[in-house]
């Protein structure tokens, strides 16, 4: 079973709701897709009328094991005293997840101001029992078409068919794409093996790799701020730098709130682009953006594509973590030290910064595919 993340959007543009049809149009956007099996919570702000959406928490139904549990103090720290309990699917699905919820918030004191299922086009309020505006046969709403809708679409939020349709969207290039990464990351591997077998001053080869892999980290958000992207031996650099923590945590620390869709699109294009074992530090970041930018589902899925090829990665396990605790993105933005702050607490490169990478130069390389005229728009110019 796949399970999103519940995260507290950053700075993604606050939608106003007037009505039940406005936040049934607004949930797939605030998601990214039009959720099926699934429970949503809506966190309102400034009142059920003309009330202002806070934050969105979805899951998957049915619910596994206490996944509710940190709900009430999460709406309780972002100062949240009304919410919307959503439920999308079948009854026999739906009712037993919103029980829950509504039985958690009315405890925590929180004030239900809907509670609702919806399938098939239609809603239904488990709080309603009058005929007249609550028929039995459900409400019908429209799905696409409304005011809500396409303001979320001005805003540049996207609803895609389904959460399948958004995993895709990390899926790696293949065809000619890939067989041109595969053979940049060859030639960039085979130059660092020759750098290392000659050197004799490791130390300053290390100081040599950190200080160009941070400058190329901040060339390439440059690039993608300016709509550009990475050839395919620039992208195979940037990779191989990552797996050197200090650099990856100079891209780290360079994620605000102001530049998180540039580093979105940048380390989105590297996550598909990278041949396997260089994906882990690329999706993490990916995350990273996500999470920053309200996108939970997205940085749930990037963070699992990076534990998929190393489960002990430790910056995915950490927020994953985070996100699971359904944590804000300032819980650990804040806490996340400067570039600056970086060098004084690291110190100089030294060679064993260089080990991650090392390791990497002793994973055999993977076969070439066969060339084919799949995916032509992905070879990097």
């Amino acid at each position: 079973m796949t399970t999103d993340i519940p995260a507290l959007p950053a700075s993604r543009p606050r939608l106003l709701l007037g009505s039940t049809e406005d936040i049934l149009g607004a949930v797939p956007y605030l998601v990214g897709f039009h959720p099926a099996d699934s429970l949503i919570v809506v966190g309102l702000k400034g009142g059920p009328t003309g009330g202002q959406l806070h934050l969105t928490i979805r899951w998957d139904l049915p619910l596994v094991g206490p996944r509710l549990g940190r709900i009430v103090a999460l709406l309780r720290k972002e100062g949240i005293g009304q919410v919307i309990v959503i439920g999308y699917g079948p009854g026999p699905l739906v009712t037993p997840a919103v029980d829950m919820a509504v039985g958690l918030l009315r405890q925590g004191g929180v004030t239900l101001v809907d509670a609702l299922r919806v399938e098939g086009g239609r809603y239904w309020s488990y709080l309603c029992s009058r005929a007249g505006c609550c028929p039995t046969d459900g409400t019908p709403y429209e799905r696409q078409a409304n005011a809500v809708a396409a303001e979320a679409t001005v805003h540049g939020l996207v609803a895609l068919p389904d959460r399948e349709t958004l995993e895709r969207s990390l899926d790696p290039v293949s065809g000619a794409a890939r067989l041109a990464m595969r053979r940049a990351t060859a030639r960039v591997t085979d130059e660092l093996r020759g750098r290392l077998a000659g050197c004799e001053d490791v130390e300053t080869l290390a100081a040599e790799f950190v200080a160009d892999g941070m400058a190329r980290v901040r060339a390439a958000i440059g690039t993608y701020a300016s709509g550009g992207r990475l050839d395919d031996e620039r992208a195979a650099r940037l990779g191989l730098d990552l797996a050197v923590t200090r650099i990856r945590d100079e891209a780290w620390a360079l994620v605000t709130d102001d530049t998180h869709d540039v580093h979105r699109r940048l380390w989105q294009d590297l996550t598909r682009r990278l041949e396997p074992r260089f994906v882990p530090a690329a999706a993490s970041l990916l995350g990273v953006a996500a999470w920053y930018d309200g996108d939970s589902a997205l940085a749930g899925i990037a963070l699992t594509r990076a534990r998929d090829v190393d489960p002990d990665y430790s910056m995915a396990n950490l927020l994953m973590h985070a996100l699971h605790h359904l944590l804000p993105p300032h819980a650990l933005r804040d806490r996340m030290p400067s570039p600056e702050e970086l060098d004084r607490e690291m110190g100089s490169p030294r060679l064993t910064w260089l080990l991650p990478v090392i390791a990497l130069l002793e994973e055999p390389e993977l076969p070439e595919e066969p060339e084919s005229p799949e995916e032509p728009e992905e070879t990097a110019g």
